[in-house]
């Protein structure tokens, strides 16, 4: 059974960093893809980063993130991260850590929906 445990969230004031991080376990794909969606209150779940997992590493950014948030992954603890930088209020959101076996993006933009999800971590950034 997939796991997907996510952390590192937290209230923050604009300008100021978090990193996320997502602890995943069960399963055994050769080829997959890891990536974090988010969803503001009252809006639709958005892709906000992914990372394709022994496919060469390429990885994928919302136009709205590019140059602020990073994702990377530690291979040997089998954990997903977001170094989110210059947060602005347009980023309070809960946060997702997802798993899919095939895609990862759309026209090089990180999908939004994956096949296995974690519970998400509230990310609340002030002005």
């Amino acid at each position: 059974q997939v796991q997907l445990v996510e952390s590192g969230g937290g209230s923050v004031q604009a300008g100021g960093s978090l990193r996320l991080s997502c602890a995943a376990s069960g399963y055994s794909y050769r080829t997959y893809c890891m990536g974090w969606v988010r969803q503001p209150p009252g809006k639709e779940r958005e892709g906000v980063a992914s990372i394709f997992i022994g496919g060469g590493g390429s990885t994928y950014y919302a136009d709205s993130v590019k140059g602020r948030f990073t994702i990377s992954r530690d291979n040997g603890k089998n954990t997903l991260y977001l170094q989110m930088n210059s947060l602005k209020p347009e980023d309070t959101a809960k946060y997702y850590c997802a798993v899919d076996p095939v895609y990862c993006a759309i026209d090089h933009k990180p999908r939004a929906e994956f096949r296995h999800r974690g519970q998400g971590t509230q990310v609340t950034v002030s002005s």
